[in-house]
């Protein structure tokens, strides 16, 4: 028997109209505990910092290298920009200095496994249409108290493409976020307006085909969410974060989740696997 969409007719409304969906209580205090405990003993067994690969989507084409481009099929680890001081050591403890983990804990590690492949995650796609999604890619994100870095306007079908674009992504705050410590924000409805530019991989290295636009900071609205409220974010859409410059955290999940049924994936993408992903489900 084939799964059953999660998303009422209003869900799916507002997520139409808005390019993002807010759901609230999505995954247990118990459930969130479970995966932050599990990134904690993960990061105890990263021997730091002998692998300094430094994440930043400010400058992400300069500071790509092969670390990263391995990093789609593997568990790894990206640093802050300002974690390391001028003598090249870390300015404080690991734990406190690391950007991401990505890009393959839904597929290497059980414990990301089970939540980022449950039947809640696929009864979501289910209700938005898709045939055989799979997820393409996942992150952890620590936005660290004082470094946390900040993520400029984007959308996910530039970095993510299909063709026709079939990205969604998917952001599980595990712990609440807010204005003060770097909670998402976007500009409703941005996603009708199509997509601005892709993120090429080519003999080069990786560039955007264009430059950015600017965008009128005044039309983003703020996503302020507690512990274990899902985001569901068209590929279009137009978000961002700002540097956390708090003393508290902001640790969150984020997949994302492309179909393949129908749906041809770039071959210049940054992604380029080995080994053909898992669907979430066969509808």
């Amino acid at each position: 028997m084939g799964l059953i969409g999660s998303l009422s007719k209003e869900q799916l409304n507002f997520f139409d109209s808005n390019g993002f969906l807010v759901i609230e209580s999505f995954y247990s205090s118990d459930e969130v505990l479970e995966m932050r405990n599990r990134m904690a003993e993960l990061l105890d067994g990263f021997d730091a910092p002998s692998s300094s690969s430094i994440f930043s989507t400010k400058n992400q084409q300069q500071l790509t290298d092969d670390y990263f481009f391995e990093s789609a099929e593997k568990i790894s680890f990206f640093f802050e920009e300002k974690a390391f001081g001028n003598d090249g050591n870390l300015r404080q403890p690991k734990e406190l200095s690391i950007n991401k983990v990505g890009h393959a804990l839904h597929e290497i590690d059980p414990i990301f496994n089970k939540f980022s492949n449950s039947e809640k995650i696929s009864s979501i796609f289910c209700s938005l249409g898709y045939k055989r999604p799979v997820v393409i890619q996942s992150m952890y994100i620590f936005k660290q108290p004082g470094i946390g870095g900040e993520v400029v306007p984007h959308q996910d079908n530039s970095f993510l493409y299909t063709e026709p674009p079939s990205c969604t992504g998917l952001w599980l705050a595990l712990e609440d976020a807010t204005i003060i410590n770097g909670c998402l924000w976007a500009i409703p409805g941005s996603h009708k307006n199509g997509l601005v530019r892709r993120f090429i991989r080519d003999d080069n290295g990786v560039h955007f085909d264009r430059n950015s636009p600017s965008y009128n900071q005044k039309e983003f609205v703020p996503l302020e969410v507690k512990a274990g409220t899902l985001v569901v974010i068209h590929g279009d859409l137009i978000h961002q974060s700002f540097e956390n410059k708090s003393p508290t955290s902001r640790h969150a999940l984020s997949l994302h989740i492309v179909d393949t049924d129908g749906f041809e994936w770039a071959k210049d993408n940054w992604i380029r696997r080995k080994t053909a992903p898992e669907p979430l489900y066969v509808s």
